[in-house]
């Protein structure tokens, strides 16, 4: 009898052990990467279904934004900031990645819409989101519920550092673009 006892005080504390591990996990799933961070490796597909890495930039500097979703008011006002800024982004050897949970085809209709040129990724199952801390929020629409990730920016420097976050995009979106421009003309600070 005193075995059986034993026994089950051993699962119960293991089982809370483990629940409480899980909400520590939970709670550290959103904290976003910080500046001196290594980019988390990726690889996902644009808008015309081509396998982009961050790899695949190493020696560039990378703009990595997140957007909650195609179509959308302020997503198309970043979307055409960073486009009005490509040229001023190349010749600061640099790249412009959006990525939104939306998919390839999604990503393909609002290139085309929107006359967009830099490529936009699709991280359906948030992997990226989640590898970089990117909260996200789930909505109730009249179509069933909407998951997007929230806006942030992360620029990662030619060594593949994170060398600056933007947590609060939308606090200075009309002007974000300007921003990252200005952080990559001061070595990233």
């Amino acid at each position: 009898m005193h075995f059986k006892a034993v026994a089950k005080l051993a699962l119960l504390s293991i089982s809370s052990a483990l629940l409480l591990t899980a909400a520590v996990q939970t709670a550290h799933a959103g904290d976003s990467l910080a500046a001196g961070t290594t980019a988390p490796a990726f690889t996902l597909p644009s808008q015309d279904n081509t396998p982009i890495s961050l790899a695949d930039y190493k020696g560039k500097w990378v703009v990595l934004y997140f957007y909650p979703k195609d179509f959308t008011g302020g997503c198309t006002i970043e979307a055409h900031n960073f486009q009005r800024d490509l040229d001023k982004f190349k010749a600061a050897n640099a790249v412009v990645l959006g990525v939104s949970l939306d998919t390839a085809a999604s990503h393909q209709s609002f290139c085309t819409k929107e006359s967009l040129s830099f490529k936009l990724l699709a991280d359906t199952e948030h992997k990226v989101v989640d590898a970089f801390g990117v909260p996200m929020k789930t909505f109730d629409t009249p179509n069933g519920k909407v998951t997007i990730a929230l806006r942030q920016t992360f620029l990662i420097d030619p060594t593949g550092k994170i060398v600056k976050a933007w947590p609060n995009v939308d606090e200075d979106l009309k002007n974000h673009s300007a921003n990252v421009l200005a952080a990559i003309a001061a070595g990233g600070k």
